[in-house]
């Protein structure tokens, strides 16, 4: 070795004892799998081997990226194939049979020019149970009314409803936990839910089928209207588009919900749901491992919470 190579390398080590310099030790193994582990409980359960690195890291854990991706093969598995296969692990929903779970929601996209939607959906065979148009989904007592024909056409109600927290829900709400008060089955006593439109998926998803399918024509045609001036939004205009157009479009609404109940749903891999025609799944839940949910009700409890409902009448809507 040379004088000069000698020198550098007393310097360098009088240098690193100055400054405390050391190789850092790498973390125990335990430590890290426990910090993954604890990642994995919570949304860390999405991030891939690199990011689960650098949150390692962060905690002042000193490790390999290729101990973590190992950690992560032997501890979540599932989570690795998942990522591998650049899917997302998302929740499933799962529901027992027909009317066990009745999704209830309003459609607002053409509101603006006085068309109000109103449907509910079967959560099991995905059914639409009602679609109704008219020049409003904001009262209680109209909303009400629609429930209320569907349970005396039935003569039974469902167990569950799921609606959001909208004020044209409270009578709907009273009106099913009075329905179901003398019921001793475990959801008698939570049979309504109130969701936000994140947790009412089958409604939500079918929406987007019925502005694919439908309300898009009609809300191109009034937004024609309003460009060419042909309609301004006051009471008047919305009154002739009610008076005009309110008997043709849920004449169109029973058309498409009819396509949508005969229509064959795909087996989906990421769902626990059976898959067919909804119409058929509905009423021949045995074939497609489901259980009916309805419930037994009385005449003299429809009696009175009709009398509390306000019924839709298109009687002045003539074509």
């Amino acid at each position: 070795m040379s004088r000069r190579s000698f020198k550098f390398n007393n310097c360098a080590e009088e240098t690193k004892g100055r400054m405390a310099l050391y190789r850092r030790r790498k973390s125990d193994l335990r430590e890290v799998a426990l910090s993954v582990m604890e990642e994995l409980e919570r949304y860390g359960q999405l991030h891939g081997y690199k990011t689960m690195h650098l949150k390692c890291i962060q905690k002042g854990l000193q490790v390999t990226q290729e101990t973590v991706r190992i950690l992560l093969q032997l501890i979540d598995p599932e989570g690795v194939a998942y990522r591998r296969s650049k899917r997302l692990r998302r929740r499933l929903y799962r529901n027992p049979g027909p009317n066990y779970m009745r999704h209830i929601d309003s459609y607002d996209k053409l509101k603006p020019y006085g068309i109000c939607i109103n449907a509910a959906i079967d959560g099991f065979s995905r059914n639409i149970i009602w679609i109704k148009a008219y020049w409003t989904n904001s009262n209680p007592r109209i909303i009400a009314g629609y429930f209320m024909e569907e349970v005396e056409k039935l003569g039974r109600c469902q167990a569950r409803v799921r609606c959001d927290m909208g004020t044209e829900n409270v009578y709907l709400k009273q009106m099913q936990r009075f329905l179901r008060y003398d019921h001793v089955d475990e959801f008698a006593r939570d049979c309504f839910i109130y969701g936000s439109s994140n947790h009412k998926q089958r409604i939500e998803s079918w929406w987007s089928y019925l502005r694919k399918q439908h309300a898009q024509f009609w809300i191109n045609m009034f937004q024609q209207l309003k460009e060419e001036n042909e309609f301004s939004g006051d009471l008047l205009d919305e009154s002739l588009v009610q008076f005009c157009f309110m008997n043709i479009i849920q004449n169109e609404l029973n058309e498409v919900a009819d396509l949508w109940n005969m229509h064959r749903i795909r087996r989906c891999r990421n769902a626990i749901a059976p898959n067919g025609h909804p119409l058929l799944m509905y009423n021949l839940p045995n074939h497609f491992v489901g259980t009916d949910h309805l419930q037994n009700v009385s005449r003299q409890q429809v009696r009175l919470c009709k009398d509390e409902c306000t019924f839709r009448c298109l009687k002045l809507h003539v074509q």
